[in-house]
């Protein structure tokens, strides 16, 4: 309960920024009555209530992308060179309630610690709405929308918490006093605090003073109406799924929430990202998006590496909510780990690339049944797909697959700080400098090649690309964008799984199409069963959210509550390729090592609670509120 009860004093933090009301704070030694009594401490004391917001993407604990490379979309090359830090323990099992990755690593650029910071958060959004309706505040509009932005923010802080930890919380819409009787509290349910979370969004939706899009700079980083729709869209989705859903039916009523939110959105000018927008950048014979400079590989890629200008008419419309920090040298810690000498980072998995249709819109493995073994060394091709060539595989996919992935024959122009060695076939003799290269992966290229420890190769053929600029280097060093937390395609995908759940098919496959035809790639069939459709959904949130964090959370609500994850999490693969002597390749699948990925056991559906702050509420209420297995 420490984290309940004084959650109040973890956060009266000061924050170093510069924006108005968002850069205030109290300076822990004033009485909540002297803040409250003065215009100007109120409103920065809102500032606490957006301190925790996690900048997510790269900035987990030594620049890793956390969630993404616990579920099989990627490894993590720190899991060899550093095995005590997050991926290393994950993959190990080196967890526990006293001692887990997730929960007692510090907090690095917000990622971490999440049971205390969170709801030391919540405790002051909700003492701030207690408080707010009598505060001294010059401005009635200030006011309003100030108490919107900490409901709002306190719905993003209890999704967080239901995302990570499930229904282990209690519903706090009073501040707790620290000397009151705390036995009597208890856990709600997973569809009551969802209920709380929405009850919290509308608030926001209904009040006038707060905006649905931040349009200057000064306010950058502030909440506004759009958040709202797209947590609800989010948490209802989440409600419904079978791991939260209690064996009832919720889809109705998450395709209706779905539908409404989706609706408001397009109706106050959000809208997908369908423009190249920089084609001297990302249409450029330097760029090498895609082996024909396809302009929706070039779109995609650009969307993901250009943060969001605040403005009324923005050119990116499609993203809701970003993180308030860029994510660092990505092509440092993130890219291809020899460009700059250091490491790879996130190395997408061939499960990941097998996801990835062929440009006629066939699945490349059976969406029942991918593999026909549990290490994943034999795929279950889909016999409707004449195009996949196994000796080519790299062929004619998904314009997407050519926007977020490097693998064997892709090309990058970037500053390359070493001289190319004889055994680069493709790439010999070069020096160090702002070139072109071929990424070869194949075993023993001495620079980019697949490797099983070495920090700056790949670990499964593969690296990313998605997040990282097509020229950024050492000489040109374009930070990674400001993470998005949330986007309109995401919203579009939840609404299509909602509807097709609900038994809306013409709903859900026409919202799905459109992600798609975004993408360049052909509706689906209008044949589709119900369950082939939420198959088709399903393949399609993989493409199209991968390595946004989705993956981790996806495959755990779809999952019962008695599941594991040994079907995907617990054997990731890599693509081994030998280059023959004429200069052809073989193609061989491995697991990314010899040893099982021990993060799928039943216990990895949720994190637990911190250990000290299970045994106080033990203590406390009588009740266990671990989450099982912990």
């Amino acid at each position: 309960m420490r984290a309940l009860r004084y959650a109040l004093i973890l956060a009266m933090l000061t924050v170093t920024s510069c924006k108005d009301v968002l850069d205030m704070a109290p300076d822990g030694k004033l009485t909540m009555d002297e803040i409250f009594a003065d215009n100007d401490k109120t409103g920065a004391f809102l500032n606490s209530c957006y301190a925790n917001i996690p900048v997510k993407g790269t900035r987990y604990f030594f620049w890793s992308r956390g969630p993404v490379n616990w579920s099989d979309e990627s490894w993590d090359t720190d899991a060899e060179a550093e095995s005590w830090i997050m991926s290393g323990r994950m993959y190990n099992g080196d967890a526990s309630a006293g001692n887990h990755p997730i929960t007692n690593i510090s907090a690095d650029a917000g990622n971490g610690d999440y049971w205390a910071r969170y709801w030391s958060a919540i405790r002051n959004c909700t003492l701030f709405i207690s408080r707010i309706d009598k505060a001294t505040v010059r401005n009635p509009a200030d006011r309003a929308r100030w108490k919107a932005e900490a409901h709002l923010l306190r719905a993003y802080y209890y999704s967080e918490l239901l995302k990570w930890f499930g229904a282990v919380l209690p519903i706090e819409r009073e501040p707790y006093d620290f000397q009151q009787d705390f036995s009597n509290v208890t856990r709600a349910g997973y569809y009551e605090v969802v209920k709380f979370i929405m009850e919290d969004c509308d608030v926001a939706l209904g009040t006038a003073e707060l905006p649905w899009r931040i349009t200057t700079d000064s306010e950058g980083g502030r909440v506004n109406k759009a958040l709202a729709e797209a947590i609800k869209s989010k948490m209802i989705l989440f409600a419904a799924s079978p791991m939260n859903n209690a064996g009832k039916d919720y889809w109705q009523e998450a395709y209706q929430v779905n539908k409404t939110s989706l609706e408001n959105l397009r109706a106050n000018g959000y809208e997908l990202y369908n423009k190249v927008n920089l084609p001297q950048t990302y249409l450029s014979d330097v760029a090498f998006l895609g082996p024909d400079k396809n302009e929706k590989t070039a779109l995609y890629n650009e969307y993901f590496t250009q943060t969001m200008k605040y403005a009324p008419n923005p050119v990116d419309r499609e993203t809701i909510f970003q993180s308030r920090e860029n994510q660092g040298n990505i092509w440092n810690i993130d890219g291809i780990g020899s460009q700059d000498g250091y490491k790879s980072g996130t190395c997408p998995t061939q499960e990941l690339v097998d996801a990835y249709e062929t440009i006629d819109g066939q699945p490349v493995l059976d969406l029942d049944k991918p593999y026909l073994d549990e290490q994943h060394l034999q795929p279950n091709y889909n016999t409707a797909n004449k195009t996949y060539d196994p000796k080519n595989p790299y062929a004619k996919r998904d314009p997407r697959f050519y926007a977020s992935i490097y693998y064997n024959g892709s090309k990058r122009k970037a500053m390359w700080n070493f001289a190319e060695a004889p055994e680069s076939f493709e790439n010999y003799p070069a020096p160090i400098g702002n070139r072109a290269r071929v990424i070869a992966t194949y075993k023993n290229e001495p620079q980019t090649g697949i490797h099983p420890s070495t920090r700056k190769a790949t670990r499964t053929g593969y690296y990313e690309r998605k997040f990282l600029h097509p020229n950024s280097g050492g000489d040109n060093p374009i930070a990674g964008a400001n993470w998005k937390l949330f986007r309109l395609g995401e919203v579009i995908l939840n609404f299509a799984e909602a509807a097709a759940e609900a038994g809306q098919l013409a709903d859900a496959a026409k919202a799905v199409n459109e992600i798609r035809a975004r993408a360049g790639m052909p509706a689906l069939p209008a044949s589709l069963s119900k369950a082939d459709l939420v198959k088709r959904i399903h393949a399609e949130r993989r493409v199209e959210l991968a390595m946004e964090e989705n993956r981790y959370f996806d495959l755990r609500r779809w999952s019962k509550p008695t599941d594991d994850l040994a079907q995907t999490d617990r054997w990731v693969t890599a693509m081994e390729i030998t280059r023959n002597a004429d200069g052809s390749f073989t193609y061989a699948r491995r697991p990314v090592r010899t040893t099982e990925r021990k993060n799928y056991t039943n216990k990895f559906l949720w994190v637990p609670i911190p250990l000290n702050e299970a045994n106080r509420l033990r203590s406390i209420t009588g009740a266990d509120w671990q989450n099982a297995g912990w």
